[in-house]
Parts: structure tokens; C-alpha cells; sequence
């Protein structure tokens, strides 16, 4: 098949792929988690219901690929503020409270409790590890950040404390949170 051909079929096939998570996701948030079916799915995207399960086996398959695709989303988002430059520390409380923001915002749903047992949140969690811990590292060699613990250990740390974002009121809340994180990974004098 010609080039372009190929290119227009997986332009098409990405286009129903992501038309179908949207109205998945879409419906759950109107009418809940066990109110979707596959048919009310292909309807809201405007495809046939053969051709759905074409992409997807069912409404579950398709709101694990739904929030894998989120997951990378919020991932690069904490790239991209992670290389909008400054100190390491700076850099760190950035990523920090752009990830507690990100908790925050997807708190406790009945949703979050069916989608956060796949092994796509184990990879993106083993990733945010490192990429915390990367950070952890660049602030140690710099002296703002303490040398004391091991950086696999502080990532922990990190991240275990700021799931309690969450469970938190209001965004002051959150940058309250993040303040107490920081100041537990300040070097020791």
C-alpha cells in the first residue's frame, strides 16, 4: 500500500481510538462506572458497535487504555515542568507540587480504585520513582537537598507523603503539604 495510505488509516484508526475513550470517559463521569455499556459507548462515539469491539473486548479495556493514556499525559506534564529550569531544588519542588496537584485533582473515585491496580500504574509508578529520584540526586550534588538517606529512599519518601494530597481540602492545603516535604529533605547541619 501506498505511504499515504497507511498514514490516513493510522490517523483514522488513532482518531476513533481516542473518540472512544473520551466518550467512555465522558459517560462514566455522567451516568457512573456501572451504568456503561459497550452500545451506549458506540453511540456516543458515532461508530457501530461491531466496529468497537474491533478496538476494544470491553468497556473496562477501554477505560485501562483511557487512563494509561492520562497517566502519560500527567508524566509529561511533570517533564515539561521539570525543564523549565532553575535550581535542582527549585526544579524539585515544581515537580513536587505538580504531582500533588495532579493527586488532588483525581482523588478516591470509584473509577481511580478500579484503574490504579494495572500494571501500567507499576510502570508509571517504578518511572515516577526514578524521575523523583533523579531530582533527589541532582539536589544532593548541589548541597540543597540532604545526602544522609539514600535517593531511592527520599523518592519514597517523596511520594508517599504527598498521596495525603488526595485526601486535602484546597490547593493551599496542597502547597502546605508540598512545604512539609521539602523541609524533611532539607540537608542536615
Amino acid at each position: 500500500m501506498p505511504k499515504l495510505w497507511n498514514e490516513t488509516i493510522e490517523t483514522h484508526r488513532r482518531a476513533v481510538r481516542d473518540a472512544t475513550l473520551d466518550s467512555a470517559a465522558a459517560l462514566v463521569a455522567k451516568r457512573g462506572l456501572a451504568s456503561v455499556t459497550m452500545s451506549q459507548i458506540a453511540q456516543e462515539t458515532g461508530i457501530g458497535r461491531a466496529t468497537l469491539y474491533k478496538y476494544f473486548p470491553d468497556v473496562e479495556a477501554i477505560l485501562v487504555a483511557w487512563h494509561e493514556r492520562q497517566v502519560s499525559s500527567h508524566l509529561a506534564h511533570l517533564v515539561e515542568v521539570r525543564d523549565q529550569g532553575g535550581t535542582p531544588r527549585e526544579r524539585l519542588k515544581a515537580v513536587l507540587e505538580a504531582y500533588a496537584l495532579i493527586s488532588h485533582r483525581h482523588h478516591g473515585t470509584e473509577l481511580a480504585a478500579l484503574l490504579h491496580r494495572g500494571e501500567h500504574v507499576a510502570r508509571a509508578q517504578r518511572h515516577l520513582q526514578d524521575f523523583i529520584r533523579d531530582l533527589l540526586i541532582e539536589g544532593t550534588k548541589s548541597g540543597e537537598i540532604r545526602d544522609d538517606f539514600a535517593p531511592d529512599e527520599l523518592a519514597s519518601y517523596c511520594l508517599h507523603a504527598l498521596t495525603a494530597a488526595s485526601s486535602l481540602p484546597s490547593k493551599e492545603a496542597v502547597h502546605r503539604l508540598v512545604t512539609v516535604t521539602l523541609a524533611g529533605l532539607r540537608p542536615q547541619v
